[in-house]
């Protein structure tokens, strides 16, 4: 299995011993750019936080493969690199890719963490992709539209505000969100839409994601000024 892109933050070196870190991520993302450099824009502003200094370690990687193939990288890492006591998210989207793959990673999450263990396996999906997540930073959206038009709308949207055009590999991504849009907004929306869609299927509910869930737990460890903006 290939590596992917792996954006680390704190080594074993420098914090010493890694198992006495107490919250320790590993996120592992469908695509090499746009959600890899979303969360080291958040994890970059975690790290300005002093109180949680050699108390957090997250890890993000590119894994550059979909849907189940995310979560099957990120078993095989798990198992190589005996990680403990520690949470692993996959981030993907649905695209055009069959329901029974997308839908396969939460029942292979939800059969994982049924045996005793202390790492807990998460999902982080966007239906139809990571783009709708950003647009609910801007606006709530329960549209069924093809994923084109949020790219079309965050195109429009980021020329509003100064930028020629939304780019997948802007590394200023989570900041240009943070600072033009409502984080705390998106959040409550895509709560709201997950609930309009109870009882669906993953590949059922669309639009909506669960984005929100890993930024949502990973907010707590923001600096106070930044972390009001999310909860």
């Amino acid at each position: 299995m290939k590596p992917g892109n792996k954006i680390g933050w704190m080594s074993k070196r420098k914090i010493g011993v890694l198992d006495t870190v107490e919250n320790k991520y590993y996120i592992f993302c469908e695509g090499k750019k746009t959600e890899p450099l979303y969360f080291k824009g958040l994890r970059d502003q975690i790290e300005k936080n002093s109180i949680y200094k050699n108390t957090v370690f997250i890890e993000i990687e590119g894994v550059g493969a979909d849907t189940i193939k995310v979560l099957e990288y990120a078993e095989v890492y798990v198992k190589r690199n005996d990680i403990q006591n520690a949470q692993i998210w996959c981030v993907y989207d649905k695209d055009d890719f069959p329901a029974v793959r997308f839908n396969a990673v939460a029942q292979r999450a939800d059969y994982l963490n049924s045996a005793e263990s202390s790492v807990k396996y998460n999902v982080a999906w966007s239906n139809q992709c990571v783009e709708y997540w950003f647009v609910l930073h801007f606006d709530y959206y329960d549209s069924d539209n093809d994923r084109r038009f949020y790219r079309h709308y965050l195109h429009e949207k980021f020329r509003c505000i100064g930028w020629t055009r939304y780019e997948k590999n802007n590394e200023e991504l989570f900041q240009i969100l943070m600072e033009n849009g409502d984080p705390k907004l998106a959040i409550k929306r895509a709560k709201k839409r997950l609930q309009h869609c109870e009882g669906c299927t993953d590949a059922d509910a669309v639009p909506a994601t669960k984005v929100h869930m890993l930024v949502e737990g990973l907010a707590k460890y923001l600096p106070e000024d930044i972390r009001s903006k999310f909860i």
